[in-house]
């Protein structure tokens, strides 16, 4: 879950402590880390691990940080498909020393992030839970 991360055993026991705002950094770290090339976050194993409430990823869902990383997938979307017009060539700028098949990596880490968010909101839905099979 935190391969090649920089969070100590003794912090990741915090992050289960502390509020919600710790993951918010934590996850604007992991982009960070995206843009360099190491895309190590695994969001809903995290959620699981952490035993995070359903009210708490609700409105991490309705926060400006899945805001931020909705936007910027479409953005690399944008520079992925490539055009040229004014827009297309200020993403050229702003993405333009990322390859674009990094750029579509990065962009489907992303993506996985907010639809990881999405299945542990639906999963912590209430309700009866199913049994496995006897």
């Amino acid at each position: 879950m935190y391969r090649d991360s920089s969070i100590s055993k003794g912090e990741a026991i915090s992050l289960m402590k502390e509020d919600f705002e710790t993951v918010y950094d934590m996850l604007e770290h992991a982009i960070e880390y995206a843009f360099e090339g190491k895309m190590q976050l695994k969001f809903y194993d995290f959620l699981k691990y952490r035993k995070t409430k359903k009210a708490e990823i609700d409105a991490f869902l309705h926060s400006s940080t899945v805001k931020e990383i909705t936007s910027q997938v479409i953005e690399l979307e944008e520079y992925v498909k490539g055009g040229s017009d004014n827009d297309h060539k200020q993403l050229r700028e702003a993405y333009g020393h990322i390859p674009k098949p990094q750029a579509r990596k990065i962009k489907a880490y992303l993506n996985k992030i907010v639809e990881d968010a999405v299945r542990y909101q639906y999963d912590r839905r209430p309700g009866r839970r199913k049994k496995g099979s006897k």
